[in-house]
């Protein structure tokens, strides 16, 4: 037996159905702040995936944002001052 048969076979039986792709396209619609209150028979699967992509860059880019600033004010700020246990006690939450 070829291996592509045999793998054709094992993933058979994970298929995912459509009503189930239907149910996560309208999760991640909830999810996304820019479709949030839009009816989901008005948005199309492709749609909510892209806009889901644009989200997560748009994290991405905010994280790396926030982590430029945090090495900022650790860089900027004296061990032993009040900013710098704030910081400190921020980060072990």
């Amino acid at each position: 037996m070829s291996s592509r048969r045999s793998r054709s076979r094992q993933s058979s039986g994970s298929r995912i159905t459509d009503d189930q792709i239907i149910d996560l396209v309208s999760k991640l619609q909830q999810l996304i702040p820019e479709l949030r209150g839009r009816r989901s028979d008005r948005v199309s699967a492709s749609k909510v995936l892209q806009e889901t992509c644009n989200y997560i860059r748009n994290l991405h880019r905010e994280v790396d944002g926030l982590s430029d600033r945090l090495s900022q004010l650790l860089a900027s700020a004296d061990t032993d001052s009040d900013q710098a246990a704030i910081i400190r006690s921020l980060l072990m939450e």
